[in-house]
């Protein structure tokens, strides 16, 4: 590809933060030169997805708009990671992305495994990580082993890594897949991920890096995953239905 062609395409990466005054700082630094590097002819943007913090991760990243152009925060009310992703997703669709690429602010995700994805953005409509060399614990572990037996049982779809906070995906799919998601559901990129699959989009799960949080209190311990995990059970077969009134 020619590079001045590479430069026309806008990346947007939207990153969900809740109290990530520890991280934050870390997240930009690392991820910031990827917005730089596929800048998009100056329109690409590295967002922070303020879901109503209580500490001061808005004002340092405000602070670190202050020399960084493509840096922008958009402070919102909490509702949760799920529906502040896909706020994200119709932010950025809205401002004229071409490609959407999600990551979390705990800083577990590597930048330079990036590249490789960015390589592939027109041969797949979604390139997804495959978490493979994971560092976050036995118990999330098994429970992206479960989630997979439950999607395959309730969904018909074998789906590698529903979950994972590392995805590119062209504006043209995801504003489709999107359609079909409420707007307040909490496990968006499951969702998203089964979508994709079921409507037949090219989809390629290259294997990434999944480090330990690098700073902070994880919100989410194994009494909530239960709970989460619960609702999803009916959040699931409820969608399920809804999926195959469209054909799917």
């Amino acid at each position: 590809m020619e590079e001045n062609e590479e430069k026309k395409d806008v990346l947007y990466i939207v990153v969900p933060a809740y109290n990530e005054e520890e991280n934050i700082l870390n997240v930009i630094e690392q991820w910031y030169p990827i917005v730089e590097k596929y800048n998009g002819k100056g329109k690409s943007r590295f967002v922070i997805l303020n879901d109503g913090s209580k500490d001061n991760t808005s004002k340092i990243v405000r602070e670190e708009m202050k020399n960084k152009p493509l840096l922008e925060i958009v402070d919102k009310e909490n509702s949760g990671h799920g529906a502040t992703v896909l706020y994200g997703y119709q932010y950025a669709l809205d401002a004229g992305a071409d490609f959407i690429f999600q990551t979390d602010s705990d800083g577990q995700t590597k930048p330079e495994e990036f590249h490789e994805f960015w390589k592939l953005r027109y041969e797949y409509d979604m390139v997804i990580g495959h978490r493979n060399k994971r560092e976050d614990g036995a118990s999330r572990i098994f429970v992206t082993k479960v989630l997979k037996y439950v999607i395959k049982l309730i969904f018909g779809v074998t789906v590698i890594d529903a979950n994972t906070p590392f995805r590119l995906m062209n504006k043209e799919s995801l504003k489709e897949c999107k359609k079909l998601i409420p707007d307040d559901f909490n496990l968006s990129n499951v969702i998203l991920s089964i979508v994709y699959t079921k409507k037949g989009y090219k989809v390629k799960y290259i294997p990434i890096t999944f480090k330990p949080r690098q700073g902070g209190v994880n919100s989410i311990n194994l009494k909530k995953i239960f709970g989460i995990g619960k609702k999803a059970l009916k959040d699931f077969r409820a969608i399920n239905k809804n999926l195959k009134r469209e054909g799917l």
